[in-house]
């Protein structure tokens, strides 16, 4: 065993991520110095990955509370009212680390991690949700990652029987190295089953119910909380836990079953730092102290450490705390579901957390000081030296620069020009829903299955899902474009909740509230931490003017490998509610001779668009969109209005590849429809293809049109025909038939290569 001295004048704490500040505080907390389980305990629980050292002064900026919140921050997961009597619980974290050395096992056991956090709630789970984030698909090991990945989460969502209803994949050569698996969960509780993560009652019993514990994951909060290395050496790399949603499912129905009963005081999942987050955070939340046997601890592996034992990460565990006296019949209750369970101490009053192993003290520390007294930075940080260079950069594209860029093979003017400018906006359109950014995901969707509570599956704006028992229903999405965020954080991030809510809004619900996973690289690099602030800042602007306060979520930083930092991703999630079914809305035309409509103003905007990273092979620059918080809201407002008055047929938001693309997807699954639409007074590759903000794509019937013109003061582009065939002025004539074939093919054609 390493003594207290020799921790000290070998700087072993270094090596589990302390700062010599950080172990001298350690040591004036303990008034002595920590051995070498002590100071594992203190490693994991300061790392950033639980404690948010280096963001909290930025998290606690975010608005968290209104009308709707039942629980914010601080639990499992955030609560919100969904009337009568019930309530929506739902959260957002990453496993991206993990997901880059393992990706099966690591995007299986993030949403593993996520349902336990959700239903420790005392939520049943209904829907999952993921955002993802991959390098170009021409590199063998994206395809490798992508392939793993979508095969974990479909996996282990698949096995507990909770489908996945939506989801988002963007594909940037800045997240080769560092993938990013963001996995969301959605849960409905009755407002008095609400459970917490809470120690209390002087005598009351510790339960550890779930798998055994292993060495997986040893350190893993910690690894989470640094850089991943160029090349990562075969003995540093951690033991990636893997899951098994089968012993999941007995878990869950048995914690479910037990949060009626009176003897259960308070409930928590072992996540990430495994047993002592768990045991530390439910003691400091409780205002009480914990004292742990470990000899009792189910073990894996013969001979296991105290430091193992507490830091280790194995999936499929709970830690309960159950009334004296009563504990026989929890455990008897995990019997009858055959999950093990077994007492393994007791709550005290001291605010101590105290493990005792073979009979001895191994570790005596105050839960305060691990679960909520981390040390607080905030790290210097200054302009990104990119963003002004970026910015002064011309970013608008005309019908010329298109052509030599997408359709001229030596790329200069030297080509027949007039012959290919009368095929470009056709050509561009093609190549646009070719782009794996765009392109169908029904590779992956199809992969996960869905129940008859999926009222809308994966692909369409939001996902939708039946409130079981009701004739509600909840819209839930994922959204970030982290091209706009690099260029200019501050719009990015407003934006982000933007698309979010508008996403939420075209299908017909209104907004509730936002769970967001902030990823980013090291906030030890000032241009980074200027990121972070400047995104939350716009984050904090947009939940107020949509009234989506922030409930929960999560921090990732350290995303990069080697030199290079992914693009700033804060991926916001946002459940919204439907109270009438009949208020469900699609993206797809539904008749011919329908009015379509756009709400919301184009501009020439293409920083950061799909089309700019296209003409210049995976290079942006320019301005970002603009966004008007309040224009937005108008014309969500509107929107929402309009569906729930009936005059709407179909709504989707205009995003990625612009007005143009969103028409083009409106159409694949409308059964046969064309459209013919005239263009404005716009320049046409600016209405075409420009990504400007606030806009929807709307249908409505002849006999709907004042009235919705009225409402919302959209503009009326054209109409639907039943010829299958996409004309817009005299620049696009496509048959559907084909924007079909090259959007649906184009993932898969990729990953054959």
């Amino acid at each position: 065993m390493i003594s207290p001295n020799q921790i000290e004048e070998a700087k072993i704490y270094t090596q589990m991520g302390m700062t010599d500040e950080e172990y001298a505080r350690v040591k004036e907390i303990l008034g002595r110095q920590p051995n070498y389980t002590e100071l594992g305990l203190f490693s994991v629980m300061w790392s950033e990955h639980c404690s948010y050292k280096n963001t909290k002064v930025i998290l606690r900026k975010f608005p968290t509370k209104g009308p709707r919140v039942l629980q914010g921050p601080g639990e499992g997961a955030g609560v919100v009212d969904i009337g009568d009597g019930l309530a929506a619980v739902f959260k957002l974290e990453s496993h991206n680390h993990p997901s880059a050395l393992e990706p099966f096992d690591g995007a299986a056991t993030g949403i593993g991690g996520i349902i336990r956090d959700v239903f420790s709630m005392g939520a049943r789970p209904i829907a999952g949700v993921n955002s993802l984030r991959f390098g170009e698909l021409d590199n063998p090991r994206t395809q490798f990652l992508l392939k793993e990945a979508v095969a974990g989460l479909a996996h282990y969502g698949n096995g507990m029987g909770i489908p996945t209803t939506a989801g988002e994949i963007q594909f940037d050569e800045c997240y080769a190295g560092n993938p990013l698996v963001n996995a969301m969960c959605v849960g409905i509780v009755a407002h008095d089953g609400i459970k917490k993560g809470l120690a209390q009652g002087e005598g009351n019993v510790i339960i550890y119910a779930g798998g055994g514990t292993g060495l997986d994951g040893v350190h893993g909060a910690t690894f989470a909380s640094t850089e991943l290395a160029e090349e990562q050496p075969e003995e540093e790399k951690p033991l990636i836990p893997a899951g098994d949603p089968f012993l999941q499912k007995r878990l869950m129905e048995a914690c479910l079953e037990i949060m009626d009963y009176p003897a259960l005081v308070g409930i928590q999942d072992m996540g990430a730092a495994g047993l002592i987050s768990s045991s530390s955070e439910m003691a400091s939340k409780g205002g009480m102290g914990v004292e742990l046997d470990l000899d009792k601890v189910p073990q894996l592996v013969e001979n296991m450490t105290p430091y193992q034992m507490m830091l280790s990460e194995s999936q499929e565990r709970m830690l309960l705390v159950v009334k004296k006296c009563q504990e026989q019949e929890i455990i008897d209750i995990f019997a009858k579901h055959d999950v093990n369970a077994v007492v393994m101490g007791k709550v005290t009053t001291d605010k101590q957390v105290r493990l005792f192993h073979k009979g001895e003290v191994c570790a005596d520390v105050p839960a305060d000081a691990l679960a909520k007294e981390a040390p607080e930075y905030h790290k210097s940080s200054h302009e990104a030296a990119y963003y002004q260079e970026l910015k002064a950069k011309d970013a608008s594209i005309d019908a010329k620069a298109l052509v030599c860029s997408l359709m001229c093979e030596d790329n200069h003017e030297s080509c027949e020009m007039d012959e290919k400018l009368a095929d470009v906006y056709n050509h561009t359109l093609l190549a646009l829903l070719a782009q794996p950014t765009i392109a169908s995901k029904h590779w992956v969707y199809s992969q996960f299955e869905n129940t008859e509570d999926s009222l809308v599956p994966p692909g369409s704006d939001s996902g939708v899902i039946r409130v079981p028992g009701t004739t509600k229903a909840l819209a839930m999405t994922v959204d970030c474009n982290s091209r706009y965020v690099y260029l200019d954080p501050y719009l990015g991030g407003k934006i982000a909740v933007a698309e979010a809510a508008r996403n939420i809004v075209a299908s017909g619900a209104t907004p509730l509230a936002v769970t967001d996973n902030l990823n980013f690289g090291s906030p030890e690099n000032p241009e980074i931490f200027w990121q972070i602030e400047e995104s939350a800042k716009g984050i904090s602007e947009a939940c107020i003017a949509f009234e989506t306060p922030v409930i929960g979520g999560n921090v990732s930083l350290y995303n990069e490998r080697g030199t290079a930092a992914i693009y700033p991703t804060p991926v916001i999630g946002i459940v919204g509610l439907i109270d009438d079914l009949s208020h469900i809305t699609t993206q797809e035309f539904k008749n011919a001779e329908d009015a379509i409509y756009l709400i919301g103003v184009t501009r020439n905007e293409f920083g950061g668009s799909e089309l700019q990273k296209m003409q210049n092979k995976g290079k942006i620059f320019g301005l970002a969109p603009s966004i008007d918080l309040k224009e937005e809201k108008r014309n969500q407002d509107a929107l929402l209005s309009a569906i729930r008055q009936g005059l709407v047929k179909s709504a989707h938001d205009v995003s990625e590849g612009g007005i143009a693309v969103a028409i083009a997807e409106s159409l694949i699954d409308s059964k046969g429809l064309g459209a013919d639409i005239k263009i404005p007074d716009n320049d046409a590759i600016a209405f075409l293809f420009a990504e400007s903000q606030s806009r929807f794509i709307v249908s409505c019937s002849p006999a709907n049109q004042a009235a919705f013109e009225k409402l919302t003061g959209a503009t009326l582009l054209g109409h639907t025909t039943s010829d299958g065939q996409l004309k817009i002025a005299d620049k696009i004539n496509i048959p559907v038939a084909k924007l079909t074939e090259v959007w649906k093919g184009a993932l898969e054609l990729c990953l054959q290569k």
